[in-house]
């Protein structure tokens, strides 16, 4: 507490340098997640105290907290407190400022030698309150509180690094005395002694209107409160909930688990689970801030009710209520859990989630009295996926860049997470969250021309990338046709030799319509330009990096890529490596009409339609005519 005790009010504000003892914070409370914008806001704003007149208090929102004695009560967390007898004090609000400020205490150590008063400790993760006595970077990725802890420690140092930049001598220490000065003259907070009131829920009445806070944390606090926070049954409740909810989070926080279940960004969760609280509420977003929690507190006061006529657990403590609201949370996460790591479910309901279904309705069908069996839903998907792409196979084959895009990109990006899911003996994945980093496209294999090009560089791009695939070209074993080559590669590099502001369009024109006509245009193309049979599927940065040319040009580039590590998808890549192609008689250099017939009969194929054909890996999901209607 204070070390002065001559207080006549609550609330008071309370030098820094004057708080000592040992600060507890209970599991009920987020993690530390305060980020460089926070903690830099905050050495600012103390920093600043050096433009007031040097008795003015400069005052920091509140501490609120609860005096208690360690051992006193039964059911009191084993880890984390201090030695029985002892006094400590729950930290019911302020942990992110509080943590700061010993972090602050702590560079002040190393610079100045000026040891903090106070310590913390955290009831669910005890390891973080040795982390914050040093927070080295090896360990900072052991779990997020760990990870935000040593960002904010950075942060402080770099503040302290680039103030000293603006003195005469460059020194920290200058900044280290004045910053210790204000917390030790000017700087106080509002303590506040919370006394007999029940802690959580003076916590969620302090955050209820918070912007910091998010649903989640606010629910967090409802199902670890307990009417009776002494009794050993309610406090083994709330650790067990602490801990559930600590797994499912750090569960969530594996990018390839959260792209399989949403297309929002992790930043619009702070914490993920809340995505779950979400399901659960059936919050479409468009409604009141707090909406899920709202949800979730009516249904807690419901078990409540039912609890008070006589329903409670046998400890006698209102913990049935915490726990039927829990268990559904619990049983949605195992569910989806299910899912991720089933391979047949991850791919087909990855696809629905990433061509904008509803989660929440797949998690109807599979959950509930009415649930589907496991074999129903596979079929309940693979109908869902048919009615999202809604097309019989005579209408995809005629689908085109110009007319079809939306279209075009959702039965190609079928084509490829389907590719994957149907290798044999293979534990690829497609990857649902390098594929949502990116903004994609669609993109001609071969390009008919290059006259949307506008600029000199743009020429100049072309044509370096058009020699480099005339000299990739297999010898011609006409004469003529060899010279001719090597007369067009000589005439490029006389044209990239000039200066700057010299290379006109006539010239890249004539250049570029010899390139395309005499040696990299198969005939017979130029209608079929904009058909699905002549598009990919490439991130918008990859695509952008392609030249609008031909198909030998984008060849050579899209395996550089791949070699490089970008991520092309598995059926561009096969397409650029001429995978569809069944024939001896195929050009490496060319996209031909023969091309084009095997990459969509690999796609859309009628196993019916020919003796010993194969069926096209979207077939499936294509509608059928009606039984005895003419094909």
């Amino acid at each position: 507490m204070p070390e002065s005790e001559e207080h006549d009010k609550n609330p008071c504000p309370e030098r820094v340098s004057k708080l000592q003892g040992h600060f507890f914070v209970p599991s009920y409370q987020r993690g530390y997640r305060w980020g460089e914008h926070e903690v830099k806001a905050l050495l600012d704003d103390i920093y600043g105290c050096r433009h007031l007149p040097p008795d003015t208090k400069y005052c920091l929102q509140p501490i609120v907290v609860k005096k208690k004695v360690a051992g006193a009560a039964a059911g009191e967390p084993e880890m984390g407190l201090p030695a029985h007898g002892q006094v400590y004090y729950e930290l019911i609000d302020g942990q992110q400022r509080l943590t700061t400020l010993y972090l602050l205490y702590l560079y002040l150590k190393q610079a100045k030698g000026i040891e903090p008063r106070f310590s913390l400790a955290y009831e669910t993760r005890p390891g973080s309150a040795a982390y914050l006595r040093n927070p080295d970077e090896a360990q900072r990725d052991a779990n997020i509180d760990f990870f935000h802890m040593h960002q904010a420690y950075r942060c402080i140092r770099n503040w302290f690094e680039a103030a000293a930049q603006q003195t005469d001598d460059g020194q920290v220490a200058g900044g280290a005395d004045d910053m210790y000065r204000h917390l030790r003259e000017q700087v106080h907070v509002i303590w506040y002694d919370a006394g007999d009131q029940e802690s959580i829920t003076l916590f969620t009445r302090l955050n209820v209107g918070r912007i910091a806070l998010t649903n989640a944390e606010l629910v967090k606090a409802l199902l670890l409160s307990g009417r009776d926070a002494g009794a050993a049954a309610t406090h083994h409740r709330q650790l067990e909930i602490a801990t559930q909810w600590d797994m499912i989070e750090q569960a969530l926080q594996d990018d390839a688990f959260w792209a399989f279940l949403t297309n929002r960004p992790a930043a619009a969760y702070p914490a993920r689970i809340e995505l779950l609280f979400d399901l659960l509420a059936r919050n479409t977003g468009k409604g009141d801030r707090f909406f899920t929690f709202e949800y979730f507190r009516n249904r807690l006061e419901q078990g409540r009710r039912k609890d008070k006529a006589g329903k409670r657990d046998a400890s006698g403590h209102d913990n049935a209520a915490q726990l039927a609201v829990w268990a559904p949370v619990l049983a949605l996460y195992h569910l989806l859990r299910e899912w991720f790591e089933s391979r047949d479910l991850y791919h087909k309901i990855g696809f629905l989630v990433t061509a904008g279904d509803k989660l929440g309705e797949l998690v109807e069908r599979a959950s509930g009295p009415a649930a589907l069996t496991k074999s129903a839903f596979s079929a309940f998907l693979d109908e869902r996926i048919a009615n999202l792409l809604a097309l019989d196979e005579t209408a995809a084959r005629e689908l085109d860049y110009e007319r079809h895009r939306h279209q075009c990109e959702r039965l190609l990006l079928l084509f490829n997470v389907e590719t994957v899911r149907l290798l044999d003996h293979s534990s690829e994945r497609y990857p649902f969250d390098s594929h949502k980093k990116q903004r994609w496209s669609l993109e001609h294999i071969h390009a008919q021309n290059a006259e949307p090009l506008k600029t000199e560089n743009e020429w100049r791009s072309w044509l370096a990338d058009a020699r480099r695939a005339l000299c990739a070209l297999p010898r011609f074993e006409d004469g003529h046709k060899e010279a001719a080559r090597a007369d067009l590669v000589a005439q490029i590099d006389t044209t990239l030799g000039a200066a700057e502001g010299r290379v006109g369009r006539l010239d890249f024109n004539m250049l570029s319509r010899r390139v395309m006509d005499e040696f990299l245009n198969p005939e017979g193309t130029s209608q079929e330009e904009h058909s699905i049979a002549n598009l990919a599927l490439l991130s918008g940065a990859v695509n952008s990096a392609l030249s609008n040319g031909a198909f030998q040009v984008k060849r050579l580039q899209v395996i550089d890529m791949d070699q490089d590590g970008k991520f092309i998808p598995v059926c561009t890549r096969r397409v650029f490596l001429k995978y569809y192609t069944r024939t001896d008689t195929q050009q490496m250099h060319l996209w031909s009409r023969e091309d084009r017939a095997g990459y969509l009969d690999a796609m859309l194929a009628n196993p019916a339609s020919a003796p010993q054909a194969k069926e096209g890996v979207v077939w499936k999901y294509l509608k059928k005519p009606a039984a005895g209607a003419q094909r």
